[in-house]
């Protein structure tokens, strides 16, 4: 089966959203977890679209320092302490099966990714967020989205590399209204996490 390039342009612009990267963080509950708010998800959580970094320290052939470099992953989602303003050490990057991908190039993206990482950087913020010190983690976790038209041997890659992803199902139907079930992401249920 083939993947229709829409499926890939939906995922990104839904998780382009702090509701959407929720949505989507929803199918990963370890990760979900990592969230500081539920009560202020807004505050909580900065989404990335096609991120931008740039490279504190010379990684060789990865980067010169001060080096504007875009990453090979589609989203970077930041926490952020909402009391404080500050961002909070977990970072997920988010790496959305392309319609011409196969396990190679798609675990390939992270390899480099990895690579890119691997010496000192700082994010390039959104303008809003631009006042929150944006220098890079150590505690960086992938998130793979995948499609019911994605090969099993992506899935079986995946699983052998113990990188964990989720099914995004059923785009062709209820594209247009919310993929990620926004509405549901956002309900009670997820924001009762933080009594917990």
């Amino acid at each position: 089966m083939t993947i229709p390039p829409s499926h890939y342009e939906e995922v990104l612009a839904d998780c382009s959203d702090h509701g959407g990267a929720i949505a989507l963080l929803k199918q990963h509950r370890p990760y979900l977890e990592m969230i500081p708010s539920m009560r202020r998800p807004s505050e909580s959580v900065i989404t990335i679209p096609l991120p931008l970094i740039r490279v504190r320290h010379s990684s060789g052939s990865v980067g010169a320092t001060g080096e504007m470099v875009r990453l090979p992953c589609d989203v970077a989602i930041l926490m952020c302490d909402p009391e404080w303003k500050i961002k909070t050490g977990a970072e997920i990057l988010v790496f959305i099966h392309r319609a011409d991908e196969d396990f190679s190039d798609l675990l390939g993206r992270w390899r480099q990714t990895q690579m890119y990482l691997n010496k000192g950087y700082e994010w390039i913020m959104p303008d809003r967020h631009r006042h929150i010190l944006s220098e890079g983690s150590e505690e960086v976790h992938p998130l793979f989205v995948l499609f019911d038209e994605t090969p099993d041997r992506i899935q079986r890659g995946l699983r052998g590399a113990d990188l964990p992803f989720v099914i995004q199902s059923g785009l062709e139907t209820d594209a247009e209204e919310n993929p990620f079930g926004l509405n549901d992401a956002l309900s009670s249920e997820i924001f009762g996490l933080d009594e917990s």
